[in-house]
């Protein structure tokens, strides 16, 4: 079998067992969806004291330690895992930071070999449609739907964020930039 052709979990097990090759695949397998996927979404005001390839390896690293304790039963468990682990990291800058975002560009540079859990549950085109309609969103409505939509945050925590002066206005704020998302998603790729 070709090492690009076996499963992930085939290569977690001999990663599991020790297998270098087996581990250095999947992060090659990994690491672009990751990379791609959090280019962007490191709030401006974190990005001079962190770097978003640098809060991906730290993911990683971290997960890689912990191979052994993991229950990981499906094919896009550990994609599953490692997003959820950055989810978590790009919380915790955004918690740190008191500033509001002035830009928070998505960039979807680097493809990845294979569709991700999310790209297989709504599917690849929808997906593709979301990024490059939150990549011509003003850099405010992006990073609302940023917050709201990918990370959870609860309105009065966007208010708080954003400068918003309610979690009402933050609401009014979420739904204005989600229809401009809406409209933005329908509109054809150039």
């Amino acid at each position: 079998m070709e090492p690009s052709a076996e499963s992930s979990l085939a290569l977690l097990a001999r990663a599991r067992a020790g297998d270098g090759d087996a581990l250095n695949q999947l992060l090659q397998r990994y690491l672009p969806r990751l990379r791609r996927w959090a280019t962007g979404r490191l709030p401006p005001p974190a990005r001079r004291m962190l770097d978003t390839d640098d809060v991906v390896q730290e993911t990683v690293i971290k997960t890689v330690r912990n191979l052994g304790h993991m229950e990981l039963r499906d094919e896009g468990a550990l994609q599953a895992y490692l997003r959820k682990g950055l989810t978590h990291r790009l919380v915790d800058a955004y918690r740190q930071t008191e500033h509001r975002a002035n830009d928070t560009q998505v960039k979807s540079d680097l493809p990845a070999n294979q569709p991700s859990p999310l790209e297989q549950a709504i599917g690849g085109d929808a997906l593709r449609r979301y990024d490059e309609g939150l990549a011509r969103l003003a850099p405010s409505d992006r990073e609302l739907v940023i917050l709201r939509i990918e990370l959870c945050y609860e309105y009065e925590e966007i208010a708080r964020m954003v400068g918003k002066s309610s979690a009402a206005s933050a609401r009014v704020a979420v739904s204005r930039a989600l229809a401009r998302l809406s409209k933005e998603m329908r509109r054809p790729a150039a």
